[in-house]
């Protein structure tokens, strides 16, 4: 009872303060869950328990999700599973839609609520791992008593979001622990295997989005996450994940409009080439592979006489 209190006494200290400490995104979480959602860290209260519609409604619209998630999630299961860890996929509201663990320790992780259809929203459960990860859109560690609610202090979390094929937030992947001996070093090998994850599965669910296109990966400033863009048969961007979007300047309407890949990218066809020599010489070159160089078969791939086609390899130079 006295580190609850104490620990009360630590999130209203913290979050009248101004200094750097307490301009730290944990800081940051506490105030809103103070001020925005009016929540009091002394509370002996549990997560919610949405109601049986809500639950199988959030999980029918998930469905895909869940699915495309649950190889990975089974892997890192068998990776972290034996050491105490519990994993759990929520949607972008926070409810447990699917979960990992170990018979042995369900009995306590069903008592702190990291169970299936309970919700773990910041608004309803303060300062949590997924809560967070999906108010700020970003991975995040909560150790113990970064948690706002004294009744969360037990827990230790690694969580990281997951961004649907437009580059939305539409999901939160966590490790959650309550061990007492997790170290921060454990929480960061943990952290960095679910963002590892959750960027596998954004992977899995961009391709999903665009059946049939060409996935290109676009040079990014920050390496551990997904920079992709689809392109159809046209050269045109279909879609891209949020790091394209952020290292090429893209939005909704841009990519609307129907932008050319090699625009976006920036690549260089020479002054002399227009896009129909490009064009061009794309599809001389694909019927020229196709019969290994034989321009009598290539010809008639393209429907033209063999001297057009002469003629046009010289024009583009092709070899």
């Amino acid at each position: 009872m006295r580190q609850q209190s104490s620990h009360s006494d630590l999130v209203y200290a913290t979050a009248s303060q101004h200094s750097a400490a307490a301009s730290s995104p944990i800081a940051a979480s506490w105030r809103r869950c103070l001020d925005l959602h009016q929540l009091a860290p002394e509370e002996g209260r549990r997560p919610v328990l949405v109601d049986e519609a809500a639950f199988r409604d959030a999980r029918e619209r998930m469905e895909h999700l869940v699915t495309a998630c649950a190889d990975e999630v089974d892997r890192l299961y068998q990776t972290v599973g034996r050491s105490g860890c519990c994993i759990v996929l929520s949607d972008r509201d926070g409810i447990v839609l699917d979960r990992r663990g170990a018979a042995g320790d369900d009995a306590d992780f069903r008592e702190l609520g990291l169970w299936q259809q309970n919700l773990w929203s910041e608004a309803s459960a303060g300062t949590n791992g997924i809560g967070t990860a999906l108010a700020d859109e970003r991975a995040v560690i909560i150790h113990r008593d970064q948690h706002f609610l004294s009744s969360n202090i037990e827990l230790s979390c690694a969580t990281a979001p997951i961004r649907d094929h437009r580059g939305r937030v539409t999901a939160a992947l966590d490790i959650s622990t309550c061990r007492s001996d997790v170290t921060e070093m454990t929480l960061s090998i943990l952290s960095h295997a679910v963002r590892d994850v959750a960027a596998r599965v954004e992977t899995i669910l961009f391709r999903q989005a665009f059946p049939g296109a060409r996935i290109i990966m676009v040079p990014s400033a920050h390496a551990a996450t997904v920079a992709l863009i689809a392109v159809d048969c046209d050269d045109l961007i279909l879609g891209a994940t949020k790091a394209a979007r952020a290292a090429l300047k893209l939005d909704d309407q841009r990519i609307a409009q129907g932008l050319p890949a090699a625009d976006a990218l920036r690549e260089s066809r020479g002054e002399a080439s227009s896009d129909l020599d490009c064009a061009e010489r794309a599809a001389l070159r694909r019927a020229l592979s196709r019969t290994n160089g034989n321009v009598s078969q290539a010809a008639q791939i393209l429907g033209i006489s063999r001297a057009t086609l002469h003629r046009k390899i010289k024009r583009l130079s092709l070899q």
